[in-house]
């Protein structure tokens, strides 16, 4: 049985029709539909956001910067994201983070807090990010896909081999799921995904996190040193000085997750206040990922050394035993259509929001179709969703098939919007919000903190454009990205 109504998809527990009659247990103060997130579910979230396969090219960063200053960094950056995300939590509602009105997404808390054109340049940072996030993700899920039919021929036929696979059909397969996932209707209906996601990191990062031991454990000479690389041996002095720049973003970026936090925060509960326990879940998120990021990145370099490469389950630092490097990609490629999903879903609902805001009258927009799926129950089919969510992950698919380098421009997309939305705003709306008075100390060292991570961004961002710069250089469209 199908029917029609007049209700945006995304926004539904915006307009309910439910509170007219007397049905009132089942929505929230503001007359949307009562979130059920919990501690839980926002700290797989965020696990899922965070930890990457970018977790396994750690060892890469540890060996460019040493024993020293590679854990410092590491330890630096968990306690920034950590710190700049409780006070973004504080924003969600404002004026006061506990009975304030919600702002229902990251522009929204801008908005409220600071306002002008800083509303513009959030929007900017933080939609430019999501976007470019999952043109990466497609490509870094394909490699890993790629990686499995790639061990399997080096088990076949030997480690000489050169096994050349193209990535095209994994980005097609990638794709064609993700048109599927995209029809969740909002970032409620994600916890499922997230927690399969998180628990998929949990294991890729295990396995390599075991067999770097396993290497360790079994002898052999590697070089490691206090500094990392060495100069005149491994790398020139220039090349040191560059790739040091681009460990210190690789790490820096690895942290942010403040893109989708007001996302994440929004479908928490009401009790307790969403503040508090969004502050434990970024507690626990971001001290989880940064035992794995500390263990992988310390015990890799220790297996592999200066020579550590780039990503050691799909680069082959390891061949065997060949089906455990197979299980761990399909867990890296299971964990990134999760994490496609909680980078696009704000993009979704940017674009649906402001369109149903144009053209209110719209049916093609407006329109749900209500379809009764055995087993799931009702579900609501808006055709706009349908076309634009498919358009999208359609076009995303076809820029990483032509650029299939742009997983290492992501560097620079982050290097853009690590410092406004992980630093800049939340320290200046909660200088606004808490009214901390001008030249005071507190104020002065949120400022020095802010003025320090800007810093740090400008150099990540040049060492990102040199490697990018690289990349152009040695790029042949038809050879196969390792």
């Amino acid at each position: 049985m199908t029917g029609e109504f007049q209700k945006n998809g995304l926004y539904i527990e915006q307009n309910p029709e439910a509170p007219e009659n007397g049905d009132l247990k089942n929505f929230d103060d503001d007359g949307r539909h009562k979130r059920t997130g919990t501690l839980l579910t926002a700290s797989a979230h965020i696990i899922t956001a965070v930890i990457g396969s970018g977790v396994l090219s750690l060892a890469w960063a540890i060996a460019q910067l040493g024993w020293v200053v590679g854990p410092a960094v590491l330890m630096a950056f968990a306690f920034i994201t950590y710190f700049t995300s409780t006070l973004l939590a504080d924003s969600y509602r404002s004026p006061g983070p506990i009975t304030g009105t919600r702002n229902y997404t990251y522009m929204d808390v801008v908005r409220s807090h600071l306002g002008g054109y800083r509303v513009q340049l959030c929007g900017l940072a933080q939609y430019g990010n999501l976007v470019g996030v999952t043109i990466g993700y497609t490509i870094t899920a394909s490699i890993s896909m790629v990686a499995v039919k790639r061990s399997n021929c080096f088990h076949r036929h030997g480690h000489h081999v050169k096994c050349n696979i193209s990535n095209n059909p994994s980005m097609i397969i990638f794709a064609a799921v993700q048109i599927f996932l995209s029809q969740i209707p909002n970032f409620h209906k994600l916890s499922w995904l997230s927690i399969l996601a998180a628990v998929m990191s949990f294991a890729y990062s295990s396995i390599g996190l075991g067999l770097s031991l396993a290497k360790v454990a079994g002898g052999g000479h590697v070089r490691t040193s206090l500094t990392g690389v060495t100069v005149g041996v491994d790398v020139s002095g220039t090349e040191k000085v560059w790739r040091s720049f681009q460990a210190i973003g690789d790490i820096a970026f690895a942290y942010a997750y403040s893109t989708v936090l007001i996302e994440i925060q929004d479908t928490l509960k009401s009790h307790p206040p969403e503040s508090k326990v969004m502050k434990r879940a970024s507690g626990v998120g971001v001290s989880t990922t940064t035992l794995f990021y500390v263990l992988c990145g310390c015990v890799g370099y220790a297996a592999f050394g200066n020579d550590a490469p780039g990503n050691f389950l799909t680069g082959f630092g390891f061949y065997e035993p060949f089906w455990l490097i197979d299980f761990a990609n399909v867990c890296i490629a299971i964990h990134l259509i999760g994490a496609y999903q909680v980078f696009a879903q704000p993009i979704f609902g940017f674009v649906e929001k402001r369109c149903t805001s144009k053209w209110p009258e719209n049916k093609f927009i407006n329109t749900e179709h209500a379809v009764n799926v055995p087993i799931y129950g009702t579900y609501y089919i808006n055709l706009f969703r349908l076309v634009w969510r498919t358009a999208y992950v359609i076009v995303t698919a076809v820029i990483a098939m032509i650029f299939p380098f742009f997983n290492d421009f992501l560097g620079l997309i982050g290097a853009g919007s690590f410092y406004p939305l992980t630093v800049y705003f939340p320290i200046e709306m909660h200088i606004a919000q808490a009214k901390i008075p001008k030249y005071s100390f507190r104020w002065i060292w949120l400022k020095i903190l802010s003025w320090t991570c800007l810093v740090i961004s400008l150099v990540a961002a040049a060492g990102s454009i040199q490697g990018l710069s690289q990349d152009v250089k040695t790029y042949k469209p038809f050879k196969t990205q390792q």
